[in-house]
């Protein structure tokens, strides 16, 4: 069946130019059906238009992916008791920097979108959203009929008080690290009780991620209300609403009665947190609960095993570890040296050994396979040791050399820092290992005050994104505090190039234009090698088998509101 053109013309009426060119890029075969729903939805064309237009140019328009969940039947309004990882300080929007601290912000509090397991945009506080020609001005509808669990009602100055709080350069806040340098508080705008207007310092092609899930600092405030007051009250306007909160314990939520979507269908939900992953598997399988928000494959073993009695969900991502060279300091300054670390990896071996094969490889670069921009024509990176011991001898370390690595105790890090320092004994560099707990290790996650910003090499835990824009920015720009760019940059990287062309990347809606800047970035970043991007892992949740429904995302939430149990 051909393209109905008449169908396709008035399908393309009142939607805007860069809606336009995606859904021409759909049209004349060069995006997928599954990409042209992922842009589609990205530049704001609704889902019932995106159907059409699937229709129209002669395909079915049933071809949204599955959800990845614990399936299955039961009763609703059980309590759901779950299990993740301590929160690592205070749970604070703007602060929160870690799995258990936006694991507990996303129970109450909801973003303007939401991005699923599958990289799509969904309307949550937003009801639709519209760029301009040049992807500098984004227009959101927001949601009426919302209220927050004190009875307020959401209108357009929550969101504008939540983003001016959450973008100000002076502010401590995480998001900062997805804003910095696009989005300042002078770019919030009120249009009117239901509209707001982001007028960003430089085009973003896919800044709606930036207001998702994925930027899980994001959840909407009351206005005026005060971030550091949030773990007294978990105020939000979420399915669920807060009984208790003890830090490093646990929590309990109820249902939201008057939730603005469909109501929860547990009554209840009791939260336990665990500071490692061996007693909360033992714990899953022991009975004591019901869901576990992610384990790692190294000692979860036995959830994994052919018939064993547990739920699992494996989702495809692009979360890894980022192990950091300080390129402003010796001997790391000389991109030879860190070329060479990088060639005594062999990192299919690594995702055998870390995770019986629940992983891709990683290729120096953000760029992960489960990104659509992601250039898979640049050759992947392979051990070598001759090459890498000719490279450190050029640099003038023909006997190798002493550092420190000091990385985060958490899931695989430690085993994957040990197997990083027995591979450098390959090459006469001795790396010295520390791991320290998410408190220790973060610290105030700021300059001179984190061991994990400040280390000569860093080990650190990135969560899942829908998109690399701030897996490019935050840990890979030029650090310049002022336009807050390199709010994460452990390795005290600064390339003039790579600032240029990562803006590039950033700044444009289409997806081939992306593609083969993705190309030069990752040549680039091969080249100078201030992060070592060993593996992007599956993301592994699991229940026990008469629990149906729970919802993890791969940045590391679990979402318990559809959960019934048998």
């Amino acid at each position: 069946m051909g393209i109905d053109h008449g169908r396709l013309s008035r399908l393309r009426q009142g939607q805007g130019e860069i809606a336009n060119h995606v859904i021409d890029e759909y049209a004349a075969g060069r995006l997928s059906r599954r990409d042209f729903l992922r842009r589609g939805a990205v530049v704001g064309i609704s889902l019932p238009v995106l159907g059409a237009v699937i229709s129209a140019c002669g395909s079915s328009s049933s071809s949204t992916p599955s959800t990845s969940s614990s399936g299955g039947a039961g009763k609703a309004g059980a309590t759901i008791k779950a299990g993740i990882i301590v929160p690592a300080a205070a749970v604070d929007p703007v602060t929160v920097a870690d799995q258990g601290g936006l694991d507990m912000l996303a129970q109450t509090g909801e973003y303007l979108t939401f991005s699923n397991q599958h990289l799509t945009l969904q309307p949550a506080l937003a009801t639709s959203w519209t760029p301009n020609s040049k992807a500098d001005v984004w227009t959101f509808k927001i949601r009426q009929g919302v209220k927050f669990h004190n009875g307020q009602p959401l209108t357009a100055d929550d969101v504008v008080y939540t983003y001016k709080l959450q973008t100000n350069p002076k502010s401590s806040s995480n998001a900062l690290s997805a804003f910095g340098g696009g989005l300042t508080p002078d770019g919030v705008k009120k249009v009117d009780a239901s509209t707001v207007e982001f007028h960003l310092t430089a085009p973003n092609g896919n800044f709606p991620y930036l207001t998702s899930s994925d930027n899980y600092n994001m959840i909407i405030l009351p206005n005026n209300y005060d971030p550091a007051k949030w773990q007294s009250s978990f105020i939000g306007t979420g399915p669920f609403v807060l009984k208790s909160y003890t830090p490093k314990v646990g929590a309990s939520f109820t249902r939201n009665q008057a939730y603005w979507g469909t109501k929860a269908l547990p009554a209840a939900t009791d939260f336990t947190f665990y500071d490692t992953q061996t007693p909360m598997v033992l714990a899953l399988t022991g009975g004591s609960i019901d869901v576990l928000g992610q384990f790692a494959v190294s000692g979860g073993e036995q959830l994994l095993a052919p018939g064993a009695p547990y739920n699992v969900i494996n989702l495809k991502s692009s979360a890894h570890r980022e192990l950091s060279m300080r390129s402003d300091q010796a001997p790391f300054t000389d991109a030879r040296v860190r070329q060479a670390i990088a060639l005594t990896l062999d990192r299919p071996a690594i995702i055998t050994a870390l995770f019986k094969g629940q992983a891709a490889l990683g290729n120096d670069s953000p760029f992960a396979p489960v990104f659509p921009s992601t250039n898979t024509t640049v050759a992947q990176r392979a051990k070598d040791i001759a090459k890498a011991k000719s490279l450190l001898s050029a640099a003038g370390h023909p006997n190798g050399f002493s550092t420190n690595l000091i990385g985060n105790n958490t899931l695989e890090i430690p085993s994957y820092g040990q197997i990083v320092a027995q591979a450098a004994k390959s090459i006469g560099v001795t790396i010295h290992t520390k791991f320290e707990d998410s408190g220790t290790y973060y610290g105030k996650a700021t300059f001179g005050n984190s061991d994990w910003l400040d280390a000569t090499m860093s080990l650190v835990d990135y969560g899942h994104r829908s998109v690399p824009n701030v897996f490019l920015t935050a840990p890979l720009q030029t650090i310049n505090a002022k336009k807050g760019t390199g709010s994460w940059n452990a390795a005290h990287f600064s390339n003039a190039q790579y600032d240029k062309l990562s803006a590039q990347y950033i700044a444009t809606p289409d997806l081939a234009t992306q593609r083969q800047i993705a190309g030069q970035i990752q040549t680039l970043l091969l080249n100078e090698t201030p992060i070592i991007f060993g593996y992007f892992y599956n993301y592994l949740s699991a229940t026990a088998k008469n629990v149906h429904g729970a919802y993890p995302t791969a940045i590391g939430h679990i979402f318990l509101n559809k959960v019934t149990k048998s």
